[in-house]
């Protein structure tokens, strides 16, 4: 299938399109997260107007947002082939972005990011410059591999709360629970979407986990991250002394309990799209725990 075989592309089309290259409704979570963090767990809340106006809290989100943009677009870059079998629907670089507009826009949204976060401050800019590092090597190779890639996204996903500690160090120990709480459930919905594509995976050469273990092995593999993901939660509320937090991360035990009835019964792509659904409601969920931690 040549995905430039296409009829011509309409101005709507072209900003949909776009929009979905750069996942606008993920860039807007991201924003959402750091703001919330910064106001509910950082605080002092009350100050919340002075924060939302803070110049340096706008820069540091928005060198955030560009390299995640650039990060989504290098990687459907490099999956143009894999993305045709596993969301033909969805494609967009070939379709409604030249490849080399995609570069170049790939380029210049992290030259961006990293030249805002020097902007806040040099610490950051390590920061951005290490992340947009490992979403390249992610995308054009670590993807393919087991685990590693799955970790790397995860990682960075904590790593979009942890890098507001840099320049607001006060209630770090809690900013650095909800991280945690980011990387685990990520986690789990990276190596659930690589069991919903294993079939595009598979036909081009990918070595994710469902491929090298099969699917009833990464199951396995899930509920132990899960099990770990539970204990470490708790672990660190009882080590803040934070005892409502434990109470609230008790609550999340229900719609975890959801997620793993329904991995337990899981055998299809459909399937697995509908447990990477329950993973954004828990993320939802975590992070509406901010209100109350």
């Amino acid at each position: 299938m040549n995905v430039s075989a296409r009829p011509k592309i309409g101005l709507w089309e072209y900003v949909a399109g776009s929009a979905r290259l750069v996942r606008m409704t993920n860039l807007v979570i991201v924003v959402l997260t750091q703001y919330l963090t910064r106001i509910l767990l950082i605080g002092p809340r009350q100050n919340w107007r002075k924060i939302i106006a803070d110049s340096d809290l706008f820069l540091l989100s928005l060198s955030t947002v560009c390299i995640a943009a650039a990060g989504y677009i290098i990687n459907d870059y490099f999956d143009i082939k894999i993305d045709i079998v596993n969301k033909p629907q969805r494609v967009v670089v070939g379709r409604y972005l030249k490849r080399r507009w995609a570069m170049g826009a790939h380029q210049l949204l992290n030259i961006l990011g990293a030249a805002l976060g020097l902007v806040v401050s040099p610490y950051i800019f390590v920061i951005n410059v290490c992340s947009i590092t490992l979403l390249w090597f992610y995308s054009a190779r670590y993807k393919r591999m087991p685990f590693i890639g799955n970790f790397i996204v995860s990682m960075l996903t904590g790593l979009t709360l942890l890098i507001l500690t840099l320049h607001y160090p006060e209630n770090r120990h809690l900013v650095f629970i909800y991280a945690v709480f980011s990387f685990f459930i990520s986690l789990i919905r990276e190596v659930v979407k690589d069991m919903e594509d294993i079939k595009g995976d598979e036909a081009h050469g990918c070595r994710t986990l469902p491929i090298i273990w099969g699917i009833r092995r990464t199951k396995s593999f899930l509920y132990a991250v899960i099990s770990v993901f539970v204990v470490t939660l708790f672990v660190l509320a009882q080590a803040l002394n934070n005892y409502l937090l434990t109470i609230l991360f008790i609550l999340l035990l229900i719609p975890l309990s959801w997620l793993l009835l329904k991995l337990s019964r899981a055998d299809t792509r459909r399937d697995f799209k509908q447990i990477s659904g329950i993973c954004k409601i828990i993320m939802l969920l975590g992070l509406l725990t901010m209100i109350w931690a």
